[in-house]
Order: C-alpha cells, then sequence, then structure tokens
C-alpha cells in the first residue's frame, strides 16, 4: 500500500514539475486593418490555439489584467520590440506574440512575432497569406502557429484556406461590363436567299439577298483573368433598313476570349419573327407561271378556282352542278405536295436560330474593337456575315461583393 501511495505520489510530482517546466507565454493585442474581426478578439484566439499546442503556459487575459492597467500603453498600439519586450517583462513570461492582421483585397496576410524575453530579440516570425475568409480566422491562426512550432498541419486544411495567386482563382474575380454598338452585314444562303429573291406577288422580299445589320450589344463578364474571360451577350439586332425592311432578333451568347490578343468565340440561340405559309414550288412550270413559282396554299386555289372551274362538264363538277376544286396532289398525281415556307404574306410566328461566331477583339486604351465573322443557322437556311462595333470598359465590379 505504501508503495502504491509512493508511485501515485511520484507520478503527481512529476507532472507537477513537467506544467512548471512550460514556458510561460503571452499574447498582445495585435494591428487589424480591414477585418471586421478585433484585436481583443484575435489576441484571444491566438491564446486559444497557444493552449490547444500544449506546449506553453499561457497567459490569460485575467493573469494580464493587473499589468495592461497600470499600463495602459500595453493594451493599445504596442507592436514593436521595444513595447513587447518591456511588456513581457512586467508579466514576468518567457515569451510574448503579437503581430497584424490584415485584410488586403481577395486575401488575409497574417504576420506573427515571437518575443523572446531574456534576450529582448525575435526569436522567431512567420508570415502567411490565406483566401479571404474572414468567418475562418481561428484556423488560420492555428494553422500558423503550428508551422511556427513544428507541429504537423492538415494538408486539406491548409489548402483550403490557402491564397491561390492563379489566373483563375475561386473568390472576387474582377468582372468587367463592356457594351456598345454594332454594325455589320450578312448574306441569305439557303431558303432565306430563294425568299429574298422571289417577287413580292409570290410572298417574297424581291431584294437583294443580302443586307444591313444594326443593333447594340450587352456584355458581363462572369469569370475575367487576363488571358481569359467567360461572357454573357445580348444582342438585339435590326436587320434590312437600307432595303425597306424591318427583320428585329434578339441573340443570346456564350463565349469565350482567349490570350491578350482577344480571340473570341461565342454561340448561342436567336430569337425573331418570320412569316410563313404552307405551298409548293413549280419546279417544271407545270402551271405556265414559270419555273420555281410558289404557290401557296391560297395562290393555289385561287389558280385552280380560274383554270378548272371553266370546263362545265369537267369531272371537278359533281352530279349537282357543284365545282369540286382539285388538290395540288390530285392535279400533280401525288408527285407535288404542301410544306412550309417563308412567305411575307402569310401567318406570322416565332423564328428560331443558332449563331456561331468567332473573332478577335482589338483594344486601344479602354476602348475595345470587336471584329467577329458569324453564321447564323436556322431550318433550310441562314445567315452568314461580319459585325463590328466598339465598347468602352465603363466599370469594374467583384463577382462575389462582400456582404455589407
Amino acid at each position: 500500500m505504501k508503495k502504491l501511495v509512493a508511485i501515485i505520489a511520484l507520478f503527481i510530482g512529476s507532472s507537477l514539475m513537467a506544467q512548471s517546466a512550460k514556458p510561460t507565454i503571452a499574447v498582445a493585442n495585435p494591428n487589424v486593418e480591414g477585418l471586421s474581426l478585433t484585436p481583443t478578439l484575435a489576441a484571444k484566439l491566438m491564446q486559444l490555439e497557444l493552449i490547444k499546442l500544449n506546449k506553453f503556459s499561457v497567459y490569460d487575459e485575467f493573469d494580464m489584467a493587473e499589468i495592461i492597467k497600470d499600463s495602459p500603453e500595453y493594451s493599445n498600439a504596442c507592436y514593436g520590440l521595444s513595447c513587447l519586450s518591456k511588456m513581457g517583462q512586467a508579466l514576468k513570461v518567457d515569451y510574448i506574440v503579437s503581430g497584424s492582421f490584415n485584410g488586403l483585397g481577395n486575401k488575409i496576410a497574417i504576420s506573427l512575432k515571437w518575443i523572446d524575453i531574456k534576450t529582448g530579440t525575435i526569436h522567431k516570425s512567420m508570415v502567411r497569406e490565406f483566401d479571404n475568409q474572414e468567418h475562418e480566422i481561428q484556423r488560420m491562426v492555428e494553422i500558423l502557429l503550428k508551422e511556427m512550432n513544428d507541429v504537423p498541419v492538415d494538408k486539406v486544411l491548409a489548402d483550403r484556406l490557402k491564397f491561390n495567386n492563379e489566373l483563375i482563382t475561386s473568390n472576387n474575380v474582377g468582372r468587367v461590363n463592356n457594351s456598345g454598338p454594332r454594325v455589320g452585314y450578312a448574306v441569305m444562303v439557303g431558303d432565306l436567299n430563294e425568299y429574298a429573291m422571289r417577287p413580292t406577288d409570290q410572298g417574297g422580299l424581291d431584294i437583294f439577298p443580302g443586307m444591313s445589320m444594326i443593333g447594340y450589344q450587352v456584355e458581363k463578364q462572369y469569370v475575367g483573368t487576363e488571358n481569359f474571360s467567360a461572357l454573357f451577350e445580348g444582342i438585339f439586332n435590326i436587320s434590312g433598313l437600307e432595303q425597306g425592311q424591318f427583320i428585329p432578333s434578339i441573340t443570346l451568347l456564350n463565349g469565350f476570349r482567349f490570350g491578350k490578343a482577344g480571340w473570341e468565340l461565342a454561340f448561342g440561340p436567336g430569337f425573331g419573327l418570320k412569316k410563313t405559309s404552307n405551298g409548293f414550288f413549280d419546279k417544271d412550270n407545270a402551271f405556265g407561271k414559270g419555273n420555281d413559282t410558289y404557290f401557296s396554299n391560297s395562290d393555289w386555289n385561287e389558280y385552280a378556282n380560274s383554270r378548272y372551274s371553266a370546263d362545265k362538264d369537267s369531272t371537278y363538277y359533281d352530279e349537282y352542278g357543284n365545282f369540286q376544286r382539285p388538290t395540288i396532289d390530285q392535279i400533280s398525281g401525288g408527285s407535288i405536295g404542301y410544306s412550309e415556307n417563308y412567305d411575307s404574306r402569310g401567318t406570322v410566328k416565332i423564328n428560331t436560330t443558332f449563331l456561331f461566331a468567332f473573332g478577335r477583339t482589338f483594344n486601344a486604351g479602354a476602348l475595345n474593337i470587336p471584329v467577329n465573322v458569324f453564321y447564323s443557322s436556322s431550318r433550310g437556311g441562314g445567315l452568314t456575315g461580319v459585325s463590328v462595333g466598339f465598347n468602352v470598359i465603363n466599370d469594374k465590379q467583384n463577382i462575389n461583393p462582400k456582404p455589407l
């Protein structure tokens, strides 16, 4: 029994000696700028993380209260080596720690210095830059203090909080708002080419199959760096004014710019209006109005009434003498049928297209001059052309603005 008591007493004594052998350390209020964190709270976080290291006997604010109360200079703006050394001597500690916490745009820089009170020199110091995640300040302090004391750091945690000085970063990437006018010229291809050149009495436009384009582009970057930008673009356009036409359209594009030269690739849907009718083309002049004459359904009805109703003895009259207008299918023996075609006399419908564009933006100071070639594809035809514009870099904002 006496032996057991002796062992317990020896263990307790060893523990007390180990505890008393730990170096004593105090934390002075650090300098804090550009953050909502207060110096007092920053000091408490440092005290907490030092205690968790279990390598020091850490003075808390109550241990330090009497000294700080008698010497107000220790509670505010005590950042220099001389002031910190005097504070450590007054507290009778082995070391004192202080530093600075600075919010610098999209990063937080934390600098800590460790003063050896006996020698009056800086025992160790370290600076680390972290991603601007102020709610993770305590973990940043943990990482820094562990590194200063050669304690292993959780790599996943360190990687998540480190400041990535890369081309594309995950936080507060700047974006540019560029908007401006656009002018261009496009040539119609496919069915649109035929529609443009078709006579107006057949539902065509009777114009040259090319037209000017004038509009306005609204542009927003949602990812932006020096060498890459991802853009959302909206283009409001009116075409054909010089030929007496008014053809409005809206195009929504997703664009990518590469390199300092400003090469750009964009694609997206377009929306406009069109007029169509059901009809057919007389490719072989079977009805005497010329090759490729367009007959809408109403055109055919008018033609059939005129052509086939004159002969009262024809098979197109029933037994009661009523004229039964023949269909184009009956007349052609099934070789000709109706299809939907562009027709300026027809029904208004929504027209959808898909646009591909490639070009380059030339820069002159804050002035951007985009030059693009494009192809706008729709069912049976499309537009191919070039557009030129200009816009000025109006403003820059943060993608992830910090809440007020």
